[in-house]
């Protein structure tokens, strides 16, 4: 063996050990942090910083992966892209010049002028301006899709202002190698050095040279002709290339191409000094319209996953404790003057936009932390000599830190902030004075609530909907409905709206505590007024027995039958024979809660319980085995209905 081969052997098992850390990490951290609320994002940055000091015991760095990792921020942005249609895109210029801009503008501003009140140089307070006006787009966009609030209207002002601030790195980048501290441009070997000229190809190396030797107009005239081939490209060329791929049949190969797409566009951004995600984003949008959109989605979701895990690890790994400790008070003077500036500009401008207050701490406390882009602005400013090393240390610790705080932010929006302004809007006023009774009373317009409402009405029942939310109501009167606002579960709202005389109530909360103890108040007020209530799951059910509820229907249970019955159809049963196995179930399902429910009654504890219910189960399984039409019966009956011309 020689030593270029011993070498290469040790070096391949350090990379699969420092592989192996990583990946169990994040194996380890990221359910536990899951499990206990805080968010996958948290969850990868915690991992990183744990196995902080377990890759450098292995000679690993993370600034080389972390470059590799951020081609998952470059695939989500292209996702995104994807389901932006450029005439939604054209919507939202609004928010982007008016949110947008003037948060980066403002942030700028405000960060620069306190900089220098601490006798902080003017270069490097310009340059911690640039650096804290970003935002995360990662850890923003991965907690707005975790919680479905990135089709909101707050979350698409957030995404507005993220996107903004993404196209301002362009100009960033553009100004400050003209704040080199040395007053003159830096030499050509620090230049080779610092972005591995040296080991590039020598044609590469000149294409490099050629770009920089470029005139101001001429350069502007390259950047525009690139985005215009990326657009050119993705408008007119991509639809034949996945024509040509898609008649192979073959998956992985198609996968092949979607990251061609996203490796050619950034790689060719990057050539020209543009953002290689600003690039993959635009390619997005240009391919938002393509009928294999949904296709491109399907194939990079695993990767989009996989790499943007692998760059929260990175920005962990990134908080070196030795420094942080070192520079306690500094850095987190820092991080929590940042985070509190940036909370308070955004407020005010949503303020300024009138925006709800929700709404405004929602975008406040998402996009408070410094982002990705401010670890690529930083080391460019660092290459450039405008910030020493020793203050990029430290500005790098804030960015990592501050990432990590902004989960919590998050949470702290969903469990203080959110029920506040919930509670207060559905507070704000009285109950609504209810004009005359109605036979049935609905308590509860939601999703399960309004379908009974319009199916009663057009079948011309009286009806009054009673819902405690007041978005709600306000859409009912629009489309004409009896809704009022109030607290259904309320005796005087419940008198108000003619409990006494009522023929029936309909209760669709989706609070399952509240429901219970309805049914019960209501059972023993009123005892002859007919109750029918919606289950989530069985023991709700069970509950609802207990407290005396008339008629109880699973919310899933019949769509789950009524596709069970599609699925036989489409199976080549004969839609007789399945409706005759659909009612055959249902009918044995229910006695068999029946019995369920006299075991729930009579057990003591769950594991009791547990037990019956499997015995139960599986006589189930018995009787519907037994009872249940056989194959050569259906065979025969469709023969026999299709003779008859059915």
């Amino acid at each position: 063996m020689t030593f270029k081969e011993l070498l290469g052997g040790r070096l391949m098992t350090l990379y699969l050990i420092q592989a192996f850390i990583y990946l169990g990490a994040a194996v380890l951290f990221v359910p536990l942090a899951k499990r206990l609320g805080f968010g996958s994002v948290l969850g990868f940055l915690v991992a990183g910083v744990i196995i902080a000091p377990l890759i450098s015991m292995f000679g690993g760095q993370s600034d080389g992966l972390q470059e590799f990792a951020e081609l998952g921020v470059v695939i989500m942005l292209f996702l995104i892209g994807l389901e932006l249609e450029p005439p939604m895109l054209w919507a939202l210029k609004h928010r982007l010049i008016g949110l947008g801009g003037l948060q980066v503008l403002l942030t700028i501003v405000a960060v620069f002028c306190l900089a220098i009140l601490f006798n902080v140089k003017w270069q490097i307070a310009l340059v911690m301006a640039f650096i804290f006006a970003i935002s995360s787009t990662a850890i923003v966009l991965q907690l707005f899709e975790e919680q479905r609030l990135i089709n909101t209207e707050g979350g698409i002002n957030t995404f507005s202002v993220l996107l903004m601030q993404d196209i301002f790195v362009i100009p960033m980048m553009a100004v400050i190698p003209l704040l080199s501290m040395s007053g003159t441009s830096i030499s050509q070997a620090e230049i080779s050095s610092a972005v591995h000229v040296t080991n590039d190809p020598p044609i590469l190396a000149r294409l490099l040279s050629e770009i920089a030797a470029l005139s101001g107009w001429q350069y502007a005239a390259l950047l525009i002709v690139t985005i215009a081939l990326v657009i050119f490209g993705g408008w007119f060329l991509s639809r034949p290339l996945f024509q040509y791929v898609a008649r192979s049949n073959l998956r992985e190969v198609f996968t092949a191409v979607a990251l061609l797409i996203i490796i050619g566009v950034s790689a060719l951004m990057s050539l020209v000094g543009l953002s290689p995600a600003l690039g993959s984003f635009l390619a997005g949008v240009v391919l938002a319209n393509s009928e294999f959109k949904k296709e491109l989605e399907f194939n990079l979701a695993p990767f989009k996953g996989l790499l943007m895990g692998l760059f929260f690890i990175t920005v962990g790994t990134g908080i070196h404790l030795e420094t942080l400790f070192s520079n306690i008070n500094w850095v987190l003077s820092l991080t929590i003057g940042l985070l509190v500036l940036k909370i308070g500009i955004i407020f005010c401008i949503c303020t300024l936009f009138g925006l709800p207050k929700v709404d405004r701490w929602l975008m406040g406390l998402s996009l408070a932390q410094a982002g990705e882009f401010g670890f690529v602005l930083l080391s460019f400013a660092e290459m450039q000599s405008v910030v020493p090393k020793e203050v990029a240390d430290i500005l790098s610790l804030v960015i990592a830190l501050s990432m990590c705080i902004s989960p919590f932010l998050f949470l702290l929006y969903q469990k203080k902030v959110l029920p506040f302004y919930e509670k207060q809007e559905n507070s704000q006023g009285e109950n609504d004075v209810i004009d005359h009774p109605s036979p049935v009373i609905i308590a509860g317009v939601g999703r399960f609530g309004q379908i009974v409402n319009r199916f009663l009405r057009s079948a011309g029942i009286e009806t009054i909907a009673i819902d405690h939310q007041s978005q709600q109501v306000e859409l009912m009167r629009q489309v004409n409905i009896r809704g009022f606002y109030g607290d259904a579960s309320h005796p005087d709202m419940l008198y108000a709206a003619g409990i006494r005389d009522a023929k029936l109530l309909v209760i669709a909360f989706d609070d399952k505590e509240q429901a219970v103890a309805l049914v019960k108040y209501v059972k023993k007020t009123y005892p002859n007024i007919p109750v029918f209530v919606r289950s989530y799951d069985r023991r709700h059910y069970f509950e609802l027995c207990q407290a005396g509820a008339d008629f109880i229907v699973s919310e899933t249970y019949y769509s789950a039958l009524e596709l069970g019955k599609e699925a036989l159809k489409k199976l080549g049963v004969h839609p007789f024979i399945a409706s005759q196995k659909k009612s055959t179930f249902a009918e044995l399902e229910e006695g068999f809660r029946k019995k369920l429910f006299e075991t729930w009654q009579e057990s003591d504890g769950d594991k009791q319980f547990q037990s019956s219910y499997q015995a139960l189960f599986l006589e189930l399984e018995a009787l519907l085995a037994e009872r249940m039409p056989k194959a050569h019966n259906d065979n025969e009956k469709s023969n026999r209905f299709n003779e008859k011309g059915f």
